[in-house]
């Protein structure tokens, strides 16, 4: 018997009252990137022009001349610099509110998500690339399936000390540019988060001082000669794609997306693969013979549970076929029967 521990009245309270304010904290973090460069006044031939820097939407740094100097564009400057020391204050604000609100979730013991595991899904989400060709997958995926469904899962299942990160091998994969991540390469932004990073004798693993690994993974290329992407970019030490089979499934998977919380409190937007294909990749898993034993029952472990709290309490993902094309069907009709609630767990 699958048991979850649902969230209380005070923990689903802040829970909800989080969500709201990490959103809004991203949308004043959205409106104080725009501001990022200057206007100022430049000197052209003794004439006095504004000149606007800015970043593009690749991130790369542009500049542009708005005009003479007139009250046109006096007023122009004006408003740019009012707007923005009013964005920054706004966004003061909710840093502050945010603060204020970790602290209350770590006293209601809401925060779940390991915090080196937080730190690098944070830094993925900052650089652009998480959901945009990087998702978590693995084990860490589950604490997005539980913020979702408002309870906690059994700690046996979801303890672990490395994280998985599946690469598209389809898709255009850049660092934004102006984020300060040498190379544009995955393994210097894990450097940013812990400078002990390095990579292993693996070339697809990092791995830090504490033995916290981090995987980058990537389907079986179909055909075998079609290859695909292999890294975020190019450098000696970059990491580079292990290729998984199955997982084509999970790549191709709509994508399903959380707010979680770590374990200092602060919440954390999480882009993993459906629960429902979640669910049917583990179990197929769980059956390889080439499985270690104890990874297999781990695996069937986390396959029973996602699929039980997908039943249960995410209702507006039915496990139909017509919403499952990516999965083979004999591997979809394997995975029918643990979405199926007893009686008594049904509304």
């Amino acid at each position: 018997m699958i048991d979850f521990i649902e969230l209380n009245n005070d923990q689903r309270r802040e829970k909800i009252n989080s969500d709201q304010r990490f959103t809004a904290l991203a949308e004043a973090q959205k409106k104080a990137k725009s501001f990022r460069g200057s206007l100022v006044w430049h000197t052209v031939k003794g004439s006095e022009h504004l000149m606007r820097s800015y970043y593009d939407s690749t991130g790369a740094r542009r500049q542009k001349v708005e005009g003479r100097r007139s009250p046109a564009t006096e007023d122009q400057k004006a408003e740019w610099e009012a707007s923005r020391a009013s964005t920054q204050q706004m966004l003061s604000v909710r840093q502050e509110q945010m603060a204020r609100q970790s602290a209350v979730n770590r006293a209601l013991r809401l925060g779940r998500v390991p915090l080196i595991a937080a730190r690098i899904i944070r830094a993925l989400d900052d650089v652009g690339i998480l959901g945009e060709g990087i998702r978590v997958a693995g084990t860490n995926a589950i604490y997005a399936y539980e913020a979702a469904a408002g309870v906690f899962v059994d700690p046996g299942i979801t303890t672990t000390e490395d994280i998985d990160l599946l690469m598209d091998s389809r898709k255009s994969l850049r660092i934004m540019a102006g984020t300060n991540i040498e190379d544009g390469t995955l393994i210097n932004l894990l450097r940013k988060v812990d400078r002990s990073f390095e990579r292993s004798s693996a070339a697809f693993r990092a791995v830090n001082r504490d033995g916290y690994l981090v995987d980058l993974i990537k389907p079986l290329a179909n055909p075998p000669w079609k290859q695909g992407r292999a890294s975020v970019d190019k450098a000696d030490d970059e990491l580079v794609a292990a290729e998984i089979a199955g997982l084509a499934w999970l790549e191709n998977a709509p994508a399903f997306e959380a707010i979680a919380i770590d374990e200092r409190g602060g919440p954390l937007r999480i882009i993993v693969p459906d629960p429902r294909i979640f669910v049917a990749h583990k179990l197929w898993v769980s059956k390889q013979p080439d499985r270690e034993p104890v990874k297999r029952r781990r695996d069937l472990a986390q396959a029973q549970a996602v699929a039980r709290l997908t039943a249960q309490y995410l209702e507006h993902l039915p496990y139909e076929a017509n919403q499952l094309r990516v999965l083979p069907q004999p591997v979809f009709e394997e995975a029918r029967h643990l979405f199926e609630l007893p009686t008594a767990s049904k509304p």
